[in-house]
């Protein structure tokens, strides 16, 4: 495929193809999709939104009714739901995407199941415990179902625990925890998660070939660390944070040679390139723009249009090596 895609993009640049026989030779080769790859896309998207539109419906119909509805049949009817939910996803099997549409549902469910237990009983429970014990409750299903967007409602949620339980408690050492703190728990968990995903993405398994989870998890990861690099170059007060920025060349040059590599992946490393761009903008706007004058901004727009094309000029090389 990929032989066949640069011949026909070689006989493009060299003239050979005319537009409309290039679009043609294109179809002929795959490489745009048809009618019916536009219907299978179509029912794959809808699948998706129709199950998330489901658990969503649950949620506000519980809301709107809530004054309307006694204890038991809240209970009754969500639990009928879920029930349905797990026999359904039984009976379509696992394999097939609406087996795992289903499994998906039944792990929105439970996330309403245990926050309706929570409001009724009023259980004084913290928000971090509902996220960590759905988390917990889901994951055998998560395990079994062997798909991404399962896999990624899972991390949310660990990250929602994470997060809120610093925020909350502040664990052991609570005085330690503040906004900076917590983004470092969720750059832990989500860098974690990027490398246990291309650890085992590497022993063959099908559906860990996915790239666009991975994409997800390494944009958290990737953001978060950004995220802290910016606070560290801002923090007027304490000089910045010398861990924080040697975190983030750390990952961004541990992201380079891997996703350029190993595992070459565009949307990563263009991600990369947006965050190098973050970094040295803020870090220009630190110490160039003290006085707010016009050369300041003009120099920073500058550096930034510089950064941009030089990006987009690497970015479009690895783009024609990747073709290849």
């Amino acid at each position: 495929m990929n032989d066949t895609r640069t011949a026909i993009l070689d006989w493009m640049a060299q003239g050979r193809l005319r537009p409309h026989e290039a679009a043609h030779a294109l179809r002929l080769a795959g490489m745009i999709p048809g009618g019916d790859d536009w219907r299978s896309f179509l029912d794959r998207l809808m699948l998706w939104i129709g199950t998330v539109s489901c658990g969503a419906a649950v949620v506000f119909f519980f809301a709107y009714n809530w004054q309307d509805m006694g204890r038991f049949a809240k209970f009754g009817l969500v639990e009928l739901l879920l029930l349905v939910s797990l026999a359904s996803s039984w009976r379509l099997s696992l394999d097939r995407a609406g087996g795992k549409a289903v499994l998906l549902l039944a792990s929105l469910l439970t996330g309403a199941l245990l926050a309706l237990v929570g409001q009724t009983y009023q259980t004084g429970a913290d928000p971090w415990e509902l996220f960590a014990v759905w988390a917990v409750a889901i994951l055998p299903w998560v395990v079994l179902g062997r798909f991404g967007a399962l896999w990624l409602l899972w991390l949310v949620l660990v990250n929602l625990a994470a997060y809120l339980h610093f925020r909350t408690l502040g664990g052991l050492f609570g005085w330690l925890f503040d906004t900076e703190q917590r983004i470092w728990a969720v750059f832990a968990v989500n860098t974690a998660a990027l490398l246990a995903w291309e650890l085992a993405g590497r022993s063959g398994a099908a559906w860990l070939r996915e790239r666009w989870p991975v994409r997800i998890v390494a944009a958290a990861s990737g953001g978060a660390v950004t995220t802290l690099a910016v606070l560290a170059i801002l923090d007027f007060r304490h000089g910045g944070s010398g861990w924080a920025m040697l975190a983030w060349c750390a990952w961004m040059t541990a992201a380079f040679f891997y996703y350029r590599s190993r595992q070459q992946d565009l949307f990563i490393l263009a991600g990369g390139v947006l965050a190098a761009i973050v970094v040295a903008t803020t870090f220009l706007a630190r110490h160039v723009l003290r006085n707010f004058d016009a050369g300041g901004f003009l120099f920073i727009g500058l550096v930034v249009i510089g950064m941009s094309a030089a990006g987009g000029m690497w970015l479009k090389s690895v783009a024609s090596e990747v073709e290849k």
